[in-house]
């Protein structure tokens, strides 16, 4: 499963990107536009990896919510860290150099409220120093609440449609709030309450888990089953059907990928040039947009030209690939180490944990 999360950081990518290239009046490609849903996924994996490595300590009465914390947060922050001062230093630099940019979305406020991973809780204005990062608050704010999330869907005995059932329910509650609020479905929700866009994709991914553990296909199966739901998936997408549709139906795509992974016959997916695209796409997914405004500004400093213009296809092709590398050079230079040291100096050396 980890393989996959290049995939779906990667749509994450492309979706921005051609933000970028097409005017607001053009038609955007829908696949690519829905790629934008992606980040619901990463919701659905998270709370089924995470239920996955902590369920079982949490059943034995083994689990500590201090060491997960720590774990986390050496998971998710050093890279945000990073991205956050770099794009302060761009910041500053443009400043200097009396390059425009949007200053309502680069306040001092926002930049704090980003340092802290508390922008998707507030009814602040988008911030736009790190725009993914608002998704990185949403899951900070899954993790604190983590053992009330394991109460409701990892007890022992609780029967996993349940807690599917309440995460649909859960669901349905964000989705109205949110809509009460900015009159769009929650799926839209981002830098501003974006925080309500997690508690059912979570707890749906930890029912999900629980249910994985009941199945027990054969290798033809478990990939029918995979190649059946991701068609289902894409088909949603392509044919832009209402977007908790396509969220509901990232369900089952993840159960099945559960399901080719253990019966063996991930193939492809489990190659080790897979496995460390997947383990770099944390790094793709928070490095994309400052790389491309980087990218823009410079272009935009060089020409004499403003740096909201639209991206060309031949500008696509030339970063695509700087970007994927300077994914893989952050997550192997910098996430892994700063990871692999908070958890050192943070964790007792006695207890080890899971690395997801």
């Amino acid at each position: 499963m980890t393989s996959i999360r290049f995939v779906l950081a990667l749509g994450v990518v492309l979706f921005h990107y051609q933000v970028n290239m097409i005017t607001p009046e053009a038609v955007p490609i829908a696949l690519i536009e829905r790629a934008r849903l992606g980040v619901d996924i990463f919701f659905i994996l998270s709370g089924f990896v995470l239920a996955h490595v902590y369920g079982p300590q949490i059943q034995e009465g083994r689990y500590s919510h201090r060491r997960f914390i720590v774990a986390r947060f050496a998971r998710i922050y050093p890279t945000h860290l990073a991205m956050l001062v770099l794009m302060g230093l761009v910041a500053i630099i443009a400043v200097m150099l009396r390059q425009p940019f949007a200053a309502a979305g680069h306040s001092l406020t926002d930049w704090f409220a980003d340092l802290f991973l508390v922008q998707a809780w507030l009814p602040i204005s988008p911030t736009e120093w790190n725009g993914p990062a608002w998704s990185l608050s949403a899951e900070w704010a899954a993790y604190l609440t983590f053992p009330l999330f394991a109460y409701v869907g990892l007890r022992r005995g609780r029967n996993p449609w349940l807690t599917v059932l309440l995460a649909a329910l859960v669901f349905a509650v964000m989705d109205l709030i949110y809509r009460r609020i900015s009159g769009e479905v929650v799926t839209h929700a981002d830098s501003t309450f974006g925080v309500l866009r997690i508690p059912g994709q979570f707890l749906y991914g930890i029912g999900l888990q629980q249910l994985s553990l009941r199945l027990h296909p054969r290798p033809a199966m478990a990939v029918a089953a995979a190649i059946i739901s991701a068609s289902a998936l894409l088909a949603s997408m392509h044919w832009q059907l209402d977007e908790r549709i396509t969220v509901a139906l990232a369900g089952p795509f993840v159960l099945s990928l559960a399901m080719v992974s253990r019966s063996g016959a991930d193939g492809v997916l489990a190659h080790p040039a897979a496995l460390l695209a997947g383990e770099a796409s944390y790094a793709l997914y928070l490095a994309h947009m400052p790389v491309l405004v980087i990218w823009k500004n410079a272009i935009a400093v060089l020409t004499g030209s403003d740096s909201s213009y639209r991206l060309s296809v031949v500008e696509v092709a030339v970063l695509l690939p700087i970007t994927l590398a300077a994914a893989v050079a952050l997550y192997t230079l910098w996430e892994n180490p700063a990871r692999a040291w908070i958890r050192g100096r943070l964790s007792s050396p006695s207890n080890s944990l899971g690395t997801s």
